[in-house]
């Protein structure tokens, strides 16, 4: 299913930018003013380096964006000549000096990505699927949260998009955002710890299916070419037996397709601790258990139970709520 999968959603939109002239109120054009609306942005803490900033990436502002990334796209990639065989080229007088028609977009795009908690409240059970209204909504919730977090950088960046000049509240920027939505397929992350069963085909299944009308009707044909008028055991006309078996393997492929297609487009289910805040407490769990592991090395059974037990009490390994990793961070003090 587009968008969804393990329990996530992969928003991807594409919001178009202004006439890449001059600015009216600036010396820049519109383009250059989200370039620079953006590189203002500070990113999130991911290493030693970015931890010296101070400032965190508004995105770490809420519970749900496990990523997310803006940049501005001015113009589809030329992957060069389409091939074609050279005789056939030849005979059809293809000349390759022409110049094939080359695609390309009518303006710059601001394009916003990212991997989100497909919920509508903070700390939700991940879903197993959603229908297409229930991931519109869970989009509105998700871009109502954004303007509810981090109005101030929406508004510098998406000041200079088409259309954004009416937006002026959190549902405002939800139906904004909704228009400039594109459909994926592509997921951002994997976070499974065991791998689910997979939308499987029963592939003998469908073949039988497919394979035994098909069959019956390629015996009444032979039978046919060779004077029998009568199918062996069954008794029916061979002439019949052609023409309905045939029709009944065309009806059973195309219902095989399209059982294939459904069942591929089925999103996976979501792992047991995929959603962002059980995300971020193994990764305080994870440091804050090293430092125990080391810290503990060659005290006794009883100091070493007596230690755990205040572990267990301090970091609270089951509570997702805290103490905690904060988002947009490599770990916790």
């Amino acid at each position: 299913m587009p968008d969804l999968d393990s329990g996530h959603i992969f928003l991807t939109t594409f919001a178009p930018i202004r006439d890449t002239a001059a600015n009216p109120d600036k010396h820049t054009s519109f383009t250059q003013d989200v370039r620079i609306a953006l590189a203002s942005m500070p990113t999130a803490l991911q290493s030693p380096a970015t931890q010296k900033i101070g400032g965190n990436s508004p995105f770490a502002r809420n519970t749900r964006t496990h990523l997310a990334r803006m940049f501005v796209l001015n113009d589809v990639v030329y992957n060069g000549r389409l091939g074609k065989n050279a005789l056939a080229a030849s005979v059809s007088g293809d000349d390759p000096a022409t110049i094939q028609k080359v695609d390309r977009l009518n303006t710059s795009y601001l394009v916003f990505c990212a991997d989100i908690d497909a919920v509508e409240v903070d700390g939700a059970p991940l879903p197993h699927t959603l229908g297409p209204e229930d991931q519109k909504r869970v989009r509105a919730s998700y871009a109502a949260k954004l303007w509810e977090t981090m109005e101030d950088e929406l508004r510098a960046v998406y000041s200079n998009c088409v259309g954004f000049d009416s937006v002026d509240s959190a549902e405002g920027f939800a139906t904004y955002l909704d228009r400039c939505h594109v459909e994926t397929t592509m997921p951002f992350h994997d976070y499974y710890l065991k791998m689910p069963a997979f939308n499987r085909l029963p592939l003998k299944l469908l073949l039988a299916a497919v394979g035994l009308p098909l069959l019956y009707a390629l015996l009444g044909l032979i039978l046919r070419i060779f004077g029998v008028m009568e199918m062996p055991v069954f008794g029916t006309n061979t002439l019949l037996a052609l023409i309905f078996g045939g029709i009944a393997t065309v009806a059973i492929g195309f219902a095989a397709v399209h059982y294939a297609i459904h069942n591929g487009e089925k999103p996976l289910p979501p792992g047991e601790y995929d959603d962002l805040p059980s995300v971020l407490k193994s990764l305080y769990l994870q440091r804050a258990f090293s430092d125990f592991y080391v810290e503990s090395q060659g005290v006794d059974n009883a100091d070493l139970h007596a230690r755990f037990g205040a572990f267990l009490k301090q970091h609270k390994p089951s509570d997702r709520s805290g103490p905690t990793q904060a988002p947009g961070v490599i770990g916790a003090p």
